[in-house]
């Protein structure tokens, strides 16, 4: 799953990672290589991809300090959640913690004076959700659930196609992964055993409709990002160069 070394723009051309939706994936991300993007400073993680440098994506993308994105539009929205650093724009500054959803035909002029590093998801809006925020995890309010013991949990997103949530993981506590729709998951902290492995902060998962896995946290509990729902109905730009 490895991607080496600097990968040109022209190369980027119809690139397909972890394309097969109907196959799960669970990944050690620090496995994966930092490919150069086009900008000078910006590098990513290729999580999966279908398409050129206009690409329905899932990406950890690392700023340099100093580094910066010129203004572009969201033809297909993104969302994206800050792990590390200060992700700033003409709008604000978005420390560590932060998600933030931008729908379709947003814009702005993405940088990091101090550097960071984001998990990000581009072309996976659905062209009707016309809502934009930018909410801090650290102080959402998660409430323990009566029917998985050790595990709690706070919305923050809901739609008709998708719902978005953040839980924390007990130590030892276990669950079955899983969702209508299709499941994918961003560890944030902490440990997550399945299977005899152990998958640590910012590894990723993502499960197709009707798979499952057994999951236990480690001894320091764990937190996660997930979304349901939203991998029965995948949306690919028509341009990808």
């Amino acid at each position: 799953m490895g991607v080496l070394g600097y990968v040109p723009t022209s190369q980027l051309y119809r690139m397909e990672i972890n394309a097969d939706f109907s196959k799960a994936v669970l990944a050690h991300t620090d496995a994966i290589d930092w490919v150069s993007s086009p900008m000078v400073g910006v590098e990513r993680r290729m999580l999966d991809r279908i398409g050129g440098e206009v690409a329905r994506a899932t990406s950890l993308v690392r700023y340099a300090e100093g580094s910066a994105f010129p203004e572009h539009t969201h033809g297909g929205g993104e969302e994206f959640i800050v792990l590390e650093g200060v992700f700033q724009d003409e709008y604000g500054d978005y420390p560590a913690g932060t998600y933030v959803r931008n729908p379709v035909g947003t814009h702005h002029i993405p940088r990091s004076d101090p550097g960071c590093t984001i998990f990000v998801k581009l072309w996976q809006f659905d062209r009707e959700d016309r809502e934009q925020f930018a909410i801090d995890l650290n102080t959402l309010l998660l409430e323990d659930d009566p029917m998985r013991p050790g595990v709690a949990s706070a919305t923050i997103a809901k739609r008709r196609y998708e719902s978005v949530e953040l839980e924390r993981w007990n130590p030892g506590a276990s669950d079955r992964l899983s969702g209508d729709g299709g499941v994918e998951a961003l560890i944030l902290s902490g440990t997550l055993l399945h299977d005899g492995a152990v998958y640590m902060r910012h590894d990723w998962i993502r499960l197709p409709e009707g798979k499952a896995v057994k999951l236990i946290a480690g001894d320091s509990g764990a937190r996660m990002w997930i979304k349901r729902g939203h991998l029965n109905t995948i949306t690919v730009p028509s341009r990808v160069t």
